[in-house]
């Protein structure tokens, strides 16, 4: 679905990434985990093709990524980015319902909307169906650009962050779409501050350490105490029962 190809990201004069290379096939979930700065947002806007990498380039489905109509990419990529405007007055229904707009320009259409109902139900927002967008809280506000990015119905999922302003419940409710998602053949990579829940219901891991070097692999390869402890530069020591291991600041 998705490939990387000795993809190397830099900001003014410095390197984040060097010489990516890495694979994302259908029905995958991939974490992008590491420090404030990493690059974690950067790389994913080079994989939409939002952002020219310094060297390198990004293949969706076989064809270079910067080769695609923007049409028909947004047909195929959608991406939550980390912040938008919130100056939407329109309801929380019609501001799903926008998710449409690349398949068609009439988004407001009767077949559209039990789509965004039912988005709206799975993410806990049908109570709110009717409010106007700019009211929602921090939390409900990201969980309804998420069924917004849902609402475009695309095979690849590019999410900045999507756990953020989000409690407990609302994490799970989410990652559980997410890996809903992946399940039925979709390709979900999200940059995350969250390794318990990124070891819960993510296949694998790419890791942005800092000096643009990257790990990647299986999630219980690469989620141990010394990766995690040398990623956020932190001691860490274990926490949690049998079959659900997390590491916490010591």
């Amino acid at each position: 679905m998705l490939a990387a190809r000795g993809l190397t990201i830099a900001v003014a004069a410095r390197t984040l990434i060097s010489e990516l290379t890495c694979e994302i096939p259908p029905g995958e979930c991939w974490a992008v985990l590491g420090r404030n700065g990493a690059g974690k947002s950067s790389l994913l806007l080079a994989l939409a093709g939002l952002r020219r990498p310094a060297a390198g380039h990004v293949d969706l489905r076989g064809r270079a990524i910067d080769a695609w109509p923007r049409r028909e990419l947004a047909q195929q990529v959608g991406i939550l980015l980390q912040d938008e405007p919130a100056d939407y007055w329109g309801s929380t229904l019609d501001y799903v319902m926008l998710g449409r707009y690349p398949h068609s320009r009439t988004v407001y259409s009767g077949d559209a909307a039990p789509g965004a109902q039912a988005l709206l139900e799975e993410l806990d927002l049908a109570a709110h169906a009717a409010q106007p967008f700019l009211t929602l809280s921090g939390g409900e506000r990201q969980r309804a650009r998420l069924a917004q990015a849902l609402m475009q119905d695309t095979q690849c999922l590019l999410l900045d962050e999507p756990l953020q302003h989000l409690d407990l419940k609302h994490q799970l409710t989410v990652m559980q779409a997410l890996a809903r998602r992946a399940a039925a053949g979709r390709t979900v990579v999200m940059a995350m501050h969250e390794p318990a829940m990124a070891a819960r219901h993510c296949d694998h891991a790419l890791l942005l350490y800092d000096s643009a070097r990257v790990g990647q692999g299986r999630m219980d390869e690469m989620l141990t105490q010394d990766n995690l402890e040398s990623l956020y530069q932190c001691r860490l020591e274990p926490a949690g029962g049998p079959g659900f291991r997390v590491f916490v600041p010591r």
